[in-house]
């Protein structure tokens, strides 16, 4: 009997013990989820970026790039209510530089560079699960969000083998 009386303060004492602990702080996260939004184009919904065959003696230090690509996002169908976007690209990080996508996962992948994501002026890059620069939509018209794909160097060695990375995007609205 005095075992169960024992057993039974513990576990009573133990609930209490999680209350006790207290908190380091608070996160809020804040949004809207709005009924209106514009069509992403078919075309380049679901798009496959050729940044081609690139030498590994293009890079000679961590930071160089190479095989600068374009490709489009467009919008299409926009509301009058939505006024402005911006596009989030999110997707594995490059373990040396938090700005590039890893390339993906495999036996003999190339090593010591990731792809990093530009605005169309090619020198301002989009940090991964960051918005890109502020678009203004036209309700009117198809709306062009153009971007500049490139290999980026992570180490001054850059190992040959494939260089594929993979992205998701989101539309932001603001």
């Amino acid at each position: 009997m005095n075992m169960k009386i024992i057993v039974l303060a513990i576990l009573a004492g133990s609930a209490f013990v999680s209350v006790a602990q207290a908190a380091d702080g608070t996160i809020n996260f804040t949004g809207t989820i709005t009924d209106t939004a514009c069509t992403v184009s078919t075309d380049t919904k679901n798009q496959t970026v050729n940044l081609g065959k690139v030498s590994k003696t293009a890079f000679a230090a961590a930071g160089d790039v190479a095989a600068p690509t374009k490709f489009d996002i467009v919008l299409e169908e926009c509301p009058a209510t939505v006024t402005n976007a911006s596009v989030k690209f999110d997707g594995p990080i490059d373990p040396a530089n938090s700005n590039l996508l890893a390339l993906t996962a495999g036996t003999g992948i190339a090593t010591g560079v990731g792809v990093g994501i530009y605005e169309q002026n090619a020198s301002t890059i989009i940090p991964i699960a960051t918005n890109s620069a502020s678009k203004t939509l036209s309700s009117t018209a198809d709306n062009k969000f153009e971007f500049i794909a490139k290999y980026v160097a992570t180490a001054a060695a850059v190992t040959q083998g494939p260089a594929n990375a993979a992205t998701n995007f989101t539309i932001s609205y603001q």
